[in-house]
């Protein structure tokens, strides 16, 4: 397999989508609400954002569309399914680290986190 930190740093878009498909397999709206629902709204993807982060994120071979035989009937059948690759869940761990690095360092040179919630909006 491909060293994962290869594909570091994820754009902020890249990492949401990515934490969005470890839940299994998602069609492109629900990316969009598991996001903004995750993010309490602070961070909303486009759809033109979406699909092109998607697109590339398919060439890298870190997300991949869903092969889906028999969608429930509640389901539209043109919807398009993704699905995060086990590549895909390498880069997301590495890039977690990283991440969980930064803010270690950042602690240790006195940084506290805000009062409020990291992703709520001010009011």
């Amino acid at each position: 397999m491909d060293d994962p930190r290869r594909f570091l740093p994820l754009s902020p878009q890249q990492f949401h989508i990515l934490l969005a498909l470890t839940d299994g397999h998602r069609h492109g709206y629900g990316i969009i609400l598991d996001v903004a629902e995750r993010t309490d709204g602070a961070v909303r993807l486009g759809t033109g954002t979406l699909y092109t982060a998607l697109a590339r994120l398919e060439r890298l071979g870190l997300a991949g569309e869903s092969v889906r035989r028999a969608p429930p009937a509640d389901d539209d059948e043109r919807r398009r399914y993704y699905r995060l690759t086990p590549l895909g869940r390498a880069v997301l761990a590495a890039e977690t680290e990283r991440l969980e690095t930064l803010v270690r360092h950042a602690r240790q040179k006195g940084i506290a986190a805000a009062s409020r919630p990291a992703f709520s909006r001010p009011r």
